[in-house]
């Protein structure tokens, strides 16, 4: 009789031998087929940002209010740097304006939760309050000049301010576009975050030719490859991009650009 094509039935003790090794042969292949697709796409996932938000914890700033056009608290620097600029949001995806109306250029105490990224910072208010009195220590951190660094085509995305600088992982990106266009709706303060030459990143706070607010404007840009025409300057430790929001645009690669 000829030999026939092993045959296995379900309720058997013994597998063939031959289809136990092909099984055998199958399942390693698929584990390991498995195990590499696994590698593969957890080595092609970008890092998150190493931003940080120190949730829950209530540190005390005192500074200079600058209220327009967003909400920022101007407070002495250290290691010869004249002042450090710190973002102001209130609690959820909002601006912090409620908070600051009316204080433009006072001495303030404020109390909040601190978020920072890159050397880019902001506080999550709870509290703010006027500071009477002497503030020699606070005298002119808001007269400080604004320094032209040139006209610039910039490649970035936008992202927003609280959000990317630690409040959420990851802070950018497709995943992260209803929540930016939210928080950038609530007026929380827009920041085109672009790549040197170099490799590191810089963080340019977007507003208008006339230095007004975009934020209603920037939101269908938001989480999209966007090239920025306008003036670059630099405030302290902050660069700001002056740039008319109707003549933003889409890209689909990137660039780097070069501080001058």
């Amino acid at each position: 009789m000829a030999d026939r094509d092993p045959f296995y039935v379900g309720y058997l003790d013994r597998i063939p031998a031959g289809i136990a090794g092909r099984t055998r042969l199958a399942v390693a292949i698929l584990l390991a087929v498995g195990i590499a697709l696994g590698l593969v796409l957890t080595f092609a996932q970008s890092s998150f940002d190493e931003g940080v938000f120190e949730f829950g914890v209530d540190r005390e700033f005192r500074g200079v209010v600058i209220e327009k056009p967003y909400p920022m608290l101007l407070i002495p620097g250290t290691s010869g740097d004249a002042r450090v600029t710190h973002y102001l949001a209130a609690y959820g995806k909002i601006g912090a304006g409620k908070f600051v109306d009316g204080l433009d250029g006072q001495s303030v105490r404020v109390t909040g939760s601190l978020i920072y990224n890159d050397q880019q910072r902001m506080i999550e208010v709870h509290t703010i309050e006027k500071i009477e009195g002497d503030t020699d220590d606070l005298k002119g951190l808001k007269t400080a000049a604004e320094t032209p660094l040139g006209r610039m085509t910039l490649t970035g995305e936008i992202v927003d301010s609280k959000c990317h600088l630690g409040a959420m992982k990851p802070g950018r990106g497709k995943p992260h576009k209803a929540c930016a266009i939210r928080c950038i709706s609530g007026g929380i303060a827009p920041v085109l975050r672009v790549a040197t030459h170099a490799g590191e990143v810089d963080y340019l706070l977007l507003v208008g030719a006339d230095g007004s607010r975009v934020n209603r404007d920037v939101l269908k840009f938001i989480a999209e490859p966007v090239e920025i025409s306008g003036e670059v300057v630099r405030a302290g430790d902050q660069l700001i991009l002056y740039a008319d929001p109707a003549t933003y645009r889409r890209v689909v690669t990137g660039s780097t650009y070069e501080l001058r």
